[in-house]
């Protein structure tokens, strides 16, 4: 059986991508709870401020500039977390790059170097999580995407490269169980996320992308996040929309595609000409430490779905509590309506108007959760 995972202010935890989106909220996230972090991303502008953002706040952080394609420079992010903090206890791989373009416009090149960010990087850090944490325990946690399952048009090689995520996350999973080492390894697959991906993406169509609504904001993912490192969940879906589109795809793969073709393209697309394409994520950093994009629509700050989901006694006992009074409640209504006095040609009966309904006690519903580990 597994360990129980630490809580976060006991925790060390690494985290690659962190200087932008996901990954920086994660960290902000993370700091406010106590925990020790080690930053990686490629841009030392952006990692120095953030380290010392969360340091002044009174937290404990490091950063290491990586690029996480590099296995090398891989292997130097461990390193660090083993000589500032001895160690490390819930590994993140969020970074990643993007891609928009039509397939057979899109140069193999760029293929190769996305794959060697989202795919190699992230095989990259969980070989090095899971050498280190055989040894004393803990959680890798990779970001997927609802693109692990669909394939979002334009946006096919990105899609791919999750579906490999995916594919590597279930298949380490097995053999780390099989094993018995005192891993949990999680995967977060969130549906459309107001990130700078659309900014950041590097873009082959003639015009600026958007994310289809809806569209989640970051934090919801980060606290999924950190929500995994505690608990070892094997995988939630961030958004209830992009769990809809995935049973879509399952159920009804040949309807799914039209949608992609006729509906989400269009969703897409803004009226905006696309900006120099030199401006990219995929070929270099940047310093910004933009946790938002550019969603011109409403951003959900909450996903019922989602909490159902990571939360699930909780959402089970709020559901029987709802139950159970809306039993109550139907039982008084029909034992008033059984105490109603019938009149008869013969005699007419009198009573007290005392119904029965008034001895009906409430009964107490007992909330009780637990963490899964």
């Amino acid at each position: 059986m597994k360990p129980t995972l630490k809580k976060l202010q006991d925790q060390v935890m690494v985290i690659t991508g962190a200087s932008s989106g996901i990954g920086l909220v994660t960290a902000r996230l993370a700091a406010k709870e106590g925990t020790r972090l080690v930053l990686a991303a490629r841009t030392e502008d952006a990692l120095r401020r953030l380290t010392d953002e969360i340091n002044q706040a009174g937290g404990q952080a490091i950063y290491v500039v990586a690029d996480v394609s590099q296995q090398d420079d891989v292997r130097h992010i461990s390193q660090a977390a083993i000589e500032r903090f001895g160690g490390f206890d819930t590994w993140v791989n969020d970074a990643g790059v993007s891609i928009y373009g039509k397939v057979e416009e899109t140069p193999v090149e760029d293929m190769r170097k996305l794959f060697d960010t989202n795919v190699w990087g992230l095989v990259y850090g969980s070989l090095e999580a899971a050498k280190h944490l055989r040894m004393r325990g803990g959680a890798i946690v990779n970001i997927g995407s609802i693109l692990s399952e669909t394939t979002a048009i334009h946006q096919t090689i990105y899609s791919a490269s999750k579906h490999a995520v995916k594919g590597f996350t279930d298949g380490l999973r097995m053999e780390l169980e099989l094993e018995e080492a005192p891993i949990h390894v999680s995967l977060v697959k969130p549906a459309a996320i107001d990130t700078p991906y659309t900014v950041n993406a590097k873009n082959y169509m003639d015009h600026e992308l958007q994310h289809a609504p809806p569209a989640y904001a970051p934090d919801l993912v980060a606290e999924t996040i950190l929500h995994c490192a505690e608990t070892g969940q094997r995988e939630v879906t961030v958004g209830g929309g992009g769990k809809m589109i995935n049973a879509m795809n399952h159920y009804a793969p040949g309807l799914t595609d039209l949608f992609m073709e006729k509906v989400f393209s269009k969703q897409t697309k803004s009226d905006r000409p696309a900006g120099p394409r030199s401006n990219n994520g995929l070929d270099h950093g940047n310093a910004r430490l933009k946790e938002r994009g550019n969603y011109p629509g409403h951003t959900r700050e909450t996903s019922v779905y989602t909490s159902a989901t990571t939360h699930p006694l909780v959402t089970a006992a709020v559901i029987a509590g709802a139950g159970v009074g809306l039993a109550a409640w139907l039982g008084r209504s029909n034992s008033g309506k059984a105490s109603t006095p019938k009149a008869s040609k013969e005699s007419i009966t009198s009573t007290n108007g005392n119904s029965d309904a008034a001895n009906i006690s409430q009964p107490k519903v007992g909330i009780s959760t637990s963490t899964a580990s």
